[in-house]
């Protein structure tokens, strides 16, 4: 039996086992690149070769942790995120695409008020992984961030992310009700927990069964942590002219966000759509 074969098989058993039709093929791939430690050229080279020995032991394991519904991040511990590989366990959301468009928001608010290197204070609050305070020193190698968390195992992760891309020295991971660093602050940066308590159950396994609760659900409405954030002051004061709190929000949720906002001292800036027009970020100013 060759790889693409085996990969065949894999694929098959994982839709027959109510995997997603839009998730089974790309997961069978990527147990196997996992199990064999190639990257997609090796992997599409090597198709039709016989795959080397034990590999079908492994695969098949593999596959049967995927028919829990496991997500496959957490399978193979890693996620892609702005062009960076993400260490991912049970302690941390796995990085979303959509995820994307706050780290985009907060580029364009630094990159608009500095032509040179930006050298303000941003703040990741809720960090899990630590995927948007990461990907944005990366970005802005003068900046300083504060990335806080109200679980300390995601905190460990996060800095974990952080020693692996060469930025920990930049970041300073704080517990959720610890007494943050002496600064001012530009920028608070955020994709807090925001789905209604009573959507619960209609949550696909590998969120409901396998994702931080206290990362995904946000009060009975979904908006409990957005009226914190957008409060007259904020656990960190944002005090300077071009201060910003940048959010991502669920599908449904940008007019309920932006409604929360006190108009005396914010006001909505600029709206952020992703790959389906649906308003994911929302950049409020203050005033």
């Amino acid at each position: 039996m060759t790889l693409a074969e085996s990969v065949a098989r894999g694929r098959e058993r994982l839709l027959a086992g109510g995997v997603p039709a839009d998730e089974a093929p790309g997961d069978a791939e990527v147990l196997a690149r996992h199990v064999l430690g190639w990257d997609l050229a090796q992997y599409v080279s090597g198709l039709r070769e016989t795959p080397v020995p034990g590999f079908d032991d492994r695969y098949d394991a593999l596959i049967a942790r995927r028919l829990t519904r496991e997500p496959v991040s957490q399978i193979v511990g890693h996620r892609e995120f702005w062009g960076l590989d993400f260490e991912v366990t049970r302690d941390v959301l796995t990085p979303r695409p959509e995820t994307e468009f706050a780290v985009q928001a907060v580029l364009d608010v630094c990159r608009a008020e500095s032509a040179s290197n930006y050298n303000g204070v941003i703040v990741d609050i809720g960090t899990g992984s630590g995927c948007i305070a990461i990907a944005l020193a990366t970005e802005l190698p003068e900046a300083m961030f504060i990335a806080s968390d109200i679980s300390r195992a995601a905190l460990t992760v996060a800095r974990r992310n952080a020693v692996r891309h060469g930025v920990v020295h930049r970041i300073a991971f704080l517990h959720t009700g610890e007494v943050p660093p002496e600064n001012d602050v530009d920028i608070i940066v955020s994709n807090p927990p925001y789905i209604p308590l009573t959507q619960e159950t209609s949550l696909a396994p590998e969120v409901r069964l396998f994702e931080p609760h206290a990362a995904l659900f946000g009060g009975e409405s979904g908006l409990a942590f957005y009226q914190v954030l957008l409060s007259e002051r904020v656990y960190w004061d944002v005090n300077r002219e071009a201060g910003r709190v940048i959010v991502e929000v669920g599908a449904d949720q940008a007019a309920a966000v932006a409604a929360l906002a006190d108009p005396r001292w914010w006001r909505l800036e600029r709206t952020y759509r992703d790959l389906q027009g649906i308003e994911r970020t929302l950049v409020f100013a203050r005033r």
